[in-house]
């Protein structure tokens, strides 16, 4: 274990924090030693994984970083139409992702380059261009935090919500991820539908894309909106996609004749928090130390020299300027430590 660890190149913000304490977590026998050893159960914890969807609002996390770090991938059984992989927590996952699309499985296309690690997606439900990873989960196994007792979640069980999770709700902070298995097609129909993939196929002369065509449209489509971490530090999508009743979308669209919206199964309709941001004037504005991308509204970014706070801050007055204008509540996305 290690003491006041620089935690700048574990969060993609890229804010200075500290960790009272780290430790780095590469098998599983690490993570059973810490749990048995008490250190847990005597300090306030954090389970990190990549750090791109936290937000460190203190300088000092004075308690315990636990860094996931573990790795592998393995088939668990296999037959002509499907497949079930297993990956560690610690894999990458825009890598994982790129491995299972070389292998032609299908399942997790739409989810290519979201950056961060295996473990964190259940977590999370990541979700891009109308894919989910509930969608390919089958099941993930778990070590409590408190025994050190492992334990197998069904998709059922996960609870998987919008950008929610049984592990980001009820038993936040009580579980660590270890390993996830995913069930992927050998192959079946791609998800092109949603946001600008087949104007983006389409300006490439891709009529019939294959399923590394779609992976590779959707790596492109995210590297032209998003900010490069390493160059200007962000979360990537900051907000969640506010879910709202159909009577209040008609109600605004008769005012905004073109806004964006995705029907929903219960009726509702999904608007993109990235237009309403953008129509409430933000895109593109900077203070010193942080702004809102130019190229993508959703994205708050750190030009480097802020703090955590300067995003909260910034992140509140959006909030409160589209619900004043729009009369919409929307909510981040990313997790405040």
């Amino acid at each position: 274990m290690k003491t006041n660890v620089s935690l700048k190149s574990h969060n993609s913000f890229g804010f200075d924090a500290t960790a009272r304490y780290f430790v780095e977590i590469n098998a599983i026998g690490d993570l059973q030693a810490l749990i048995k050893s008490g250190e847990l159960q005597n300090r306030k914890t954090l389970i990190l994984s990549g750090g791109n969807n936290i937000l460190f609002q203190d300088e000092v996390f004075d308690g315990l970083v636990v860094y996931i770090n573990t790795k592998g991938i393995e088939i668990l059984r296999e037959d002509e139409n499907e497949i079930i992989v297993r990956s560690q927590a610690g894999e990458d996952w825009p890598g994982f992702v790129r491995f299972c699309v070389g292998k032609g499985w299908h399942g997790m296309e739409n989810l290519a380059h979201i950056p961060g690690k295996v473990g964190a997606a259940p977590v999370q439900n990541i979700g891009a261009y109308g894919m989910e990873l509930k969608d390919c989960f089958l099941q993930c196994e778990a070590m409590n935090i408190a025994s050190g007792e492992t334990k197998v979640f069904t998709k059922k069980e996960c609870r998987f919500g919008y950008r929610e999770s049984i592990f980001k709700g009820e038993l936040k902070g009580q579980y660590v991820i270890t390993s996830v298995d995913f069930l992927l097609k050998k192959n079946t129909s791609l998800h092109l539908e949603y946001g600008n993939i087949k104007t983006y196929l389409e300006q490439n002369g891709i009529d019939n894309p294959t399923l590394q065509q779609l992976h590779d449209a959707i790596c492109a489509i995210r590297d032209a909106k998003l900010p490069d971490v390493k160059q200007l530090g962000s979360a990537g999508s900051f907000f969640k996609n506010p879910v709202i009743e159909r009577a209040q979308f008609e109600a605004l669209q008769k005012d905004y004749p073109d806004i964006p919206h995705y029907d929903e199964p219960n009726g509702k309709v999904k608007v993109p928090a990235g237009w309403l941001i953008e129509q409430a004037g933000w895109k593109g504005w900077r203070d010193k130390h942080v702004g809102v991308y130019d190229k993508q509204a959703l994205v708050l970014v750190h030009y480097g020299g802020g703090k955590g706070e300067d995003i909260v801050d910034l992140s509140q007055r959006i909030q409160d300027s589209v619900e004043t204008k729009f009369g919409i509540k929307i909510s981040p996305e990313v997790n405040y430590v």
